[in-house]
């Protein structure tokens, strides 16, 4: 069997407005947790809104991963070392995308507040996420 064939869709038991209320309070406590570690960065620490994104970013990987296998997925297997694997390679990935999307608001208009380009680069990446997240990280085997 293929990967493709030997994996069950990680949605299909789950009722629709648990599995995307799941995905939108998850996606917001990430948010919140970047946010919330860029102020940090920023205010508290004085650093470089570029430099601390990069911190917030990874905790805010971390406090994604927990909430998404358990409020999105409804997974009740104990998190592994695989999947965490997976997760980071397709956050990383979508991280990517999301702080080029951050760095070229602050570069074209720099009078942006950081919070205001974090917010416009997150929803650019939140397709990313969703697809790697359900066909990649939480895929379900047979």
């Amino acid at each position: 069997m293929t990967r493709e064939t030997s994996t069950i869709d990680p949605v299909r038991d789950i009722p629709p407005l648990r599995h995307w209320g799941g995905f939108l309070l998850s996606g917001l406590i990430a948010l919140s947790a970047d946010a919330l570690l860029l102020q940090v960065g920023t205010v508290a620490l004085g650093l470089n809104p570029l430099i601390a994104r990069l911190l917030a970013i990874s905790g805010a990987m971390v406090a994604g991963w927990l909430a998404h296998r358990r409020l999105t997925f409804s997974l009740s297997s104990p998190p592994t070392l695989g999947e965490f694997t997976r997760y980071s390679a397709m956050a990383w990935t979508t991280a990517a995308i999301n702080y080029a999307a951050f760095a070229a608001v602050l570069i074209v208009s720099p009078g942006t507040h950081p919070l205001a380009a974090l917010v416009i680069a997150s929803i650019l990446a939140t397709f990313f996420a969703y697809t790697g997240m359900r066909y990649r990280v939480f895929r379900r085997g047979t």
